[in-house]
């Protein structure tokens, strides 16, 4: 009998797009690791996901956030939301 272990990982970033198509829902996360910009596309509705925990809600006026992908150091920070 084979057994498959999987561990879960978790990726904790900037949510830069989310992409609402009902069970195709997907968001992407960014982050900088080791100096390095990475971002990871994650399917809303998939299995895989444990679970999607909101930790700050910035404030924004646009709904994709693609140019923090040129941006970097304090340029790149977003506002936090005080509601």
């Amino acid at each position: 009998m084979k057994v498959l272990k999987k561990r879960l990982q978790a990726f904790e970033g900037v949510v830069i797009a989310i992409r609402n198509r009902g069970l195709h829902s997907a968001f992407t996360v960014r982050k900088i690791s080791n100096g390095e910009g990475v971002e990871r596309v994650f399917q809303t509705h998939s299995p895989v996901i444990d679970s999607i925990a909101v930790k700050r809600r910035g404030a924004v006026r646009k709904a994709k956030l693609y140019y923090l992908r040129e941006r970097t150091g304090k340029s790149a920070r977003i506002k936090e939301r005080l509601n």
